[in-house]
């Protein structure tokens, strides 16, 4: 934490970062989400505590973009630097928490890293405020934003090797052999994606990747080899599958393990203490076991978190699942029951992610149960999935009335021994992105 280095790899992580994520902005504009995912849908999937967020009315959505977007801006050029990080990360976090059908690892990662900007010196090299305030300029400063960031993005990747040690990835070679094999059509390369043993290669190849790659940038003998490798690598994975700003995002990243002098030249490291004060080292202490256990809860939860949904987000559980869904809703009183079309509440993309994810399904039950007003409703859903090529399974219990507090048991376990993969299916397009 104390050892002073240069400032420039922070500088530049910085303009990446901010030209990134005014690109991602301006491309969601582009895109029409703006509408698609806050403004049409009548009903949002909101977090546990975040019920309050709601999107704004009319052209306020657009507006609010639009901001967040100049922010990023700012905070490339680091003009009002500190100003700008604090806008980013409120803006963008708050599109984030409105839907969880939203949810992208991604966006979770953008997030964290904006907050973690907001406490750091970034804006006193190559940036228009120290042009403005030259006593603002530095040439070295404590490590530990450094060493923060190389974290940030470190656990990223090794969170997600760690979930590709899992029977599908390694043994089955799913979900990659389903996407590829979609992807058969592509010239030149398309019939090698047709061979199993593509497919095979690449998931091994893929958990040695995450799991190693962190390390291999660290060390200045295979720094430059390792970064090539992450350069391909998500370039391939970016050509390939819609996995949007992800893979820009981690090559950004993987620049903060140069030496802190790049891309200038000088002393990168300087041998004088520059201690955090007690407080900061608790806080940055508390940030760190927080960004492992929130990964690892799954592990005690038990089950499988891509079946359950328990303890899936927020884990780095990178391109691991392809899982499709449907659902069909029925309601009952005292006098009738009747089906109720979910189409008729959501937009056909919520209702794609809902499907897959009971604890969505069980929100939705319950929300349109206090649509009705009706304290005698009950509100029964009929579900059924299927995990990286298995069989399609019931993942909810149909007896059980979703409209009031459910005891455990409603979900119906993952049968672990599923009948061959089947190969042949098109992948679904957001399923690369979780």
């Amino acid at each position: 934490m104390a050892t002073k280095v240069s400032i420039h790899s922070l500088a530049v992580f910085r303009i990446l970062f901010g030209l990134l994520m005014t690109a991602a902005m301006l491309r969601f504009m582009a895109n029409g989400w703006v509408d698609e995912l806050f403004l049409q849908p009548k009903y949002h999937f909101p977090y546990p505590s975040f019920e309050w967020i709601r999107p704004w009315p009319g052209d306020w959505m657009h507006w609010h973009v639009a901001a967040t977007a100049a922010c990023a801006f700012g905070i490339a050029l680091g003009f009002h630097y500190r100003v700008c990080c604090v806008l980013f990360f409120l803006g963008f976090t708050y599109l984030e928490l409105i839907d969880r059908t939203t949810y992208l690892n991604h966006y979770y990662l953008v997030s964290l890293v904006a907050g973690l900007l907001v406490f750091m010196p970034a804006h006193r090299k190559w940036s228009l405020d120290a042009a403005r305030n030259p006593s603002l300029r530095l040439d070295f400063i404590p490590a530990w934003p450094v060493n923060l960031l190389r974290f940030q993005f470190a656990i990223v990747y090794l969170f997600a090797g760690i979930a590709k040690l899992n029977a599908d990835w390694l043994l089955d070679a799913q979900p990659l052999r389903i996407w590829l094999f979609a992807r058969s059509d592509l010239p030149l390369i398309g019939p090698l994606f047709e061979q199993t043993w593509v497919a095979y290669a690449a998931s091994w190849f893929g958990a040695a990747y995450d799991l190693s790659v962190p390390f291999l940038l660290m060390i200045p003998r295979t720094r430059m080899l390792a970064f090539a490798t992450v350069v391909v690598f998500h370039v391939l994975t970016w050509l390939l599958f819609p996995i949007g700003m992800f893979p820009w995002i981690m090559i950004a990243g993987a620049t903060l393990f140069f030496a802190p002098d790049w891309p200038g030249k000088g002393i990168s490291q300087l041998e004088i203490s520059t201690a955090p004060p007690a407080w900061a080292k608790a806080l940055i202490a508390v940030y760190v076991i927080c960004q492992i256990l929130m990964p690892a809860r799954a592990w005690w939860i038990g089950g499988s978190s891509a079946w359950t949904g328990s303890g899936f987000n927020w884990a780095w559980k990178v391109m691991i699942v392809e899982k499709r869904g449907t659902v069909t809703f029925s309601a009952r009183d005292n006098h009738k029951s009747w089906r109720i079309d979910p189409l008729t509440h959501l937009t056909p993309r919520q209702v794609t992610m809902m499907a897959q994810d009971p604890h969505l399904i069980r929100d939705f039950a319950q929300w349109l149960a206090d649509d009705f007003k009706n304290p005698e409703l009950e509100i029964y859903a009929d579900a059924f999935a299927s995990l990286n090529g298995r069989p399609s399974q019931r993942i909810i219990d149909p007896t059980v009335n979703l409209a009031v507090s459910l005891k455990p048991g409603w979900i119906i376990p993952l049968r672990e021994s599923p009948a061959p993969p089947r190969v042949g299916i098109p992948a679904v397009a957001h399923s690369p992105r979780r």
